[in-house]
């Protein structure tokens, strides 16, 4: 049974970090080459992509958080570790609810000369989200080898 818990929260951490990277790394970069000046439409499919996620993303977090508490039930030896971790999940789902009710609505609705600095500031953003969660997710590996 703690293999099967183990393997669901290691997966979904590594689907959420995963997901952080590519969309940082490969998704954005792409968009901003394919669209060029088109700034505008840019922001159209960017907002597409995103639109209908929060929940979806704030379930995958509920799950890793809830059977990260029940790995630590079954086996508190590395309590520590646990307890890093869920500073650096609570971190990292601050600044995703920050992003997601806050940053985007500003963007959405800025102008053409506010959106180059919210651009920046998402990917200010997501760059610690995903250097947070990749840590938590790096403490949980290293945690099987002590």
């Amino acid at each position: 049974m703690t293999a099967l818990i183990a393997i669901i929260h290691a997966g979904l951490a590594a689907a959420w970090v995963g997901g952080m990277a590519y969309s940082l790394f490969v998704v954005q970069p792409k968009l901003k080459k394919y669209f060029g000046p088109r700034e505008e439409d840019r922001e159209h499919l960017t907002a597409v992509i995103a639109s209908g996620n929060r929940y979806k993303v704030l379930a995958l977090i509920a799950v890793i958080a809830l059977t990260g508490i029940v790995l630590l039930l079954l086996d508190h030896h590395h309590w520590w570790i646990h307890a890093l971790k869920a500073v650096l999940l609570l971190l990292a789902t601050g600044i995703f609810y920050y992003v997601s009710w806050h940053h985007w609505p500003r963007r959405i609705f800025a102008t053409a000369t506010e959106r180059p600095a919210l651009q920046r500031q998402l990917i200010t953003l997501a760059t610690i989200m995903l250097a947070l969660a990749g840590s938590a997710f790096a403490l949980g590996v290293l945690s099987t080898h002590l």
